[in-house]
């Protein structure tokens, strides 16, 4: 991954579009468009790279209402694509708004409202493509960054020119371009741009950090060179991620009410770094967490992969248990710590992702029940102990517990369980619905966590 000398040709774009591939015939692409050079150049490019293939593209405008002037300059990038034949939407954050403080946490905030803002209008649209526009310098400062806050290999392989979420694909075609050939190409072009005053407040860390790139590119640390190395780390990265998760699949039965049953002697085979992602894995899947835990914390339980795990331990939201078959061989047991889960609203027709663990949909036409009654409407909780006990009674009444007694008592208390205003409506991970109407209205209910066994790979092009 090398910068590529003046201009940006359209052999060079069609280059760097192709190795983000696959693409579908007539392909939909949203772009993520502020109004910078960074963003205007990729709208441009991604315009005529369409064009011969009958696609065509969406340009996304995020309106965060943080600075005087926002919604103007949204409305001049809308004026500005328009001539070009690219249609445009603005995006507006509706929600709270932080207050500015040091050290990114404004930044931090509004770029999460921007991504989620992004897919929810590409999911709206049926848009399986959303370009982002970082570029060579971008992609160098998330490196110093990362280094800077002592992040391991997954971090200083910076960002992927691919990442895939759910129903959408995150392309990031221009990281191998700098920020000269982006402005080079839009005065070939006669095309303005917008400078972000933000771009220039010493109070963020990447700000800070772009003032340095030029010194450190004096020691030969140029955007380029720091580019390739995470090119290297990334290919590093994509190796481990792969044995990983091959090690997952042997060693691990996820269950569908939410729970893992794990062979230890599997991972114990394996090397430190895979066998700690691993568990790393579990964890997140089962405690429904956006993080990994801390190191050393992750280290104390991998340690009993070769002491032998004697007694329940817990970590990440999760509780981990030795469990003995009927063969006799030792497994672990790893089920969510029920106290962490808190119980959630469910709207008809609207869909939750309850706990960081399961997929929770109502039918469209379900109706809640009214507002302002005990209970109010339906909701999704922790099914505890004495949820536990009603579902027991019911079931026997019903003659149906069988399906029940296969879930081990240890991760009873963690189950998804509706409510409504008469009480226990349902607990599907164990196929109990208190009626034939309670089970018409709630259309899905799954084990799909944020962070999964496995993800998408982390690409390398």
């Amino acid at each position: 991954m090398t910068a590529r000398s003046a201009g940006v040709t359209p052999e060079a774009f069609g280059r760097l579009m192709a190795e983000l591939g696959p693409f579908e015939p007539r392909p939909h692409v949203a772009a993520a468009v502020s109004g910078g050079a960074d963003s205007m150049a990729l709208a441009l490019l991604l315009a005529d790279w369409l064009a011969p293939r009958g696609g065509r593209l969406t340009a996304f405008t995020v309106d965060h209402g943080l600075r005087p002037g926002a919604s103007e300059e949204a409305a001049w990038v809308a004026g500005q694509l328009k001539p070009q034949g690219i249609a445009h939407h603005i995006l507006r954050w509706r929600g709270d708004k932080p207050a500015k403080k040091p050290g990114g946490s404004l930044q931090a905030a509004a770029r999460a409202a921007r991504y989620e803002l992004l897919l929810r209008a590409c999911e709206a649209r049926g848009i399986f493509h959303l370009a982002l526009a970082h570029h060579l310098e971008d992609q160098a400062e998330t490196f110093l960054l990362r280094l800077g806050r002592g992040s391991g290999l997954d971090g200083l392989a910076a960002m992927a020119p691919v990442s895939e979420t759910s129903g959408l694909r995150l392309l990031r075609p221009l990281l191998a371009l700098s920020k000269a050939q982006l402005v080079e190409e839009l005065e070939a072009r006669g095309q303005d741009w917008i400078e972000d005053p933000s771009n220039a407040d010493a109070a963020f860390a990447r700000v800070r950090l772009r003032r340095l790139l030029p010194e450190l590119a004096g020691e030969g640390m140029t955007p380029a060179r720091l580019g390739s190395a995470t090119h290297n780390l990334g290919r590093a990265r994509a190796a481990i991620e792969a044995d990983v998760a091959a090690a997952l699949a042997r060693a691990v039965r996820p269950d569908p009410a939410g729970f893992l049953d794990l062979n230890p002697e599997f991972l114990r085979r394996e090397s430190a770094e895979v066998s700690l992602r691993a568990l790393a894995r579990c964890l997140m899947a089962v405690g429904g967490c956006d993080y990994t835990p801390r190191l050393e914390r992750l280290e104390r339980l991998h340690a009993y992969l070769e002491d032998g795990l004697e007694r329940g331990v817990t970590l990440g939201g999760c509780r981990i248990l030795p469990r003995e078959t009927a063969s006799g061989e030792g497994r672990w047991l790893i089920v969510r710590e029920a106290g962490r889960s808190t119980e959630a609203a469910l709207k008809p027709g609207g869909a939750l992702l309850w706990d960081g663990r399961f997929e929770v949909r109502l039918a469209r036409g379900a109706a809640a029940q009214p507002q302002g009654e005990a209970g109010g409407g339906m909701t999704i909780g922790p099914l505890g102990s004495a949820g536990w006990r009603r579902l027991a009674e019911a079931l026997e009444a019903a003659g149906t517990g069988a399906r029940a007694a296969r879930i081990p008592a240890a991760a009873r208390g963690a189950l998804p369980a509706i409510r409504d205003r008469r009480g226990l409506a349902a607990v599907p991970p164990v196929g109990y619905f208190r009626d034939a109407g309670t089970a018409k209205r709630l259309k899905e209910c799954r084990f799909a966590p944020q962070n999964g066994l496995t993800s998408p790979a982390f690409t390398v092009v």
